[in-house]
């Protein structure tokens, strides 16, 4: 056999064994049970019509599986440069920290666990990540793998074909925009992450989304907002501290307000 042959014969065979990988890993998720791409990108342009609050920006979502491997990408506007790139990669740490940080009541067993589940959305995350607070650190903790982040053909970001549907995207992110995706039974089965604007408007984009696919079934899990019909709402109570800083939130979980913050308590309740 020929050096020729022979050195086409084995890119043959890495091709076909990478394209092997990837679909075993793509049958590993459980994205089957989640909103498709097409029924993402049409929730997405629907809120961030609907939401008037912030910038008025397009915006960007990724949706998670419970295991955290990306299912959708979407955008808003008319392209993919229509909207911050950055955020692109932000919606799915978004997704991800969502996912990564609520419980349902599945997690009840052996007298520990959340007997209701807990919801926390990343804008209930902000506070308690600032140095001195509970979770501070945290942010740091899982780190996004930029393999799977910037892998291309970027002109496939967005679409059906995104290159990070089917892996593990991985990142924290800390302030507003991404929320657990709780079906039927108020079983958690994955998070949506939203981002492109302020944080404060990328919150209530993420919670109009949700709305829009059905799947905020909450009615009943635990939450820190203290609005049982908005259990893991974005929380407004930081006041300014004496020695500066970010200031100090009332309960602990609070968020920063953004330019054009809207009335939290005008979203959709959630569903039982």
């Amino acid at each position: 056999m020929s050096q020729r042959r022979w050195l086409y014969g084995a890119a043959t065979l890495l091709v076909a064994l990478t394209f092997t990988a990837e679909r075993a890993k793509a049958d590993d998720t459980s994205c089957g049970s989640l909103p498709s791409y097409s029924a993402l990108k049409a929730a997405l342009a629907s809120a961030t019509s609907t939401e008037t609050s912030g910038l008025n920006n397009n915006m960007w979502a990724t949706i998670v599986d419970r295991d955290g491997y990306v299912c959708a990408v979407a955008f808003s506007g008319t392209n993919r440069g229509s909207q911050w790139p950055g955020s692109r990669v932000i919606s799915a740490q978004k997704a991800n920290t969502a996912n990564s940080f609520s419980l349902d009541a599945g997690s009840r067993s052996g007298g520990s666990g959340q007997a209701s589940g807990l919801a926390l959305s990343t804008a209930n995350l902000y506070s308690a990540v600032q140095p001195g607070g509970s979770l501070y650190g945290l942010q740091a903790s899982n780190p996004v793998d930029t393999g799977v982040a910037y892998k291309g053909p970027a002109s496939n970001y967005g679409t059906a074909n995104d290159p990070m549907v089917g892996s593990r995207i991985g990142g924290v992110n800390v302030f507003g925009g991404g929320v657990g995706l709780y079906g039927s039974g108020r079983i958690l089965i994955g998070a949506v992450g939203v981002s492109g604007d302020t944080s404060c408007a990328d919150h209530d984009i993420a919670w109009r989304v949700r709305n829009l696919l059905g799947l905020d079934h909450l009615s009943g899990v635990g939450g820190v907002s203290g609005d049982s019909d908005r259990p893991d709402n974005i929380i407004y109570d930081i006041t300014p501290a004496p020695e500066g800083g970010t200031g100090n939130s009332a309960g602990g979980f609070g968020h920063p307000k953004c330019i054009n913050t809207a009335n939290p308590g005008n979203l959709p309740p959630v569903q039982p």
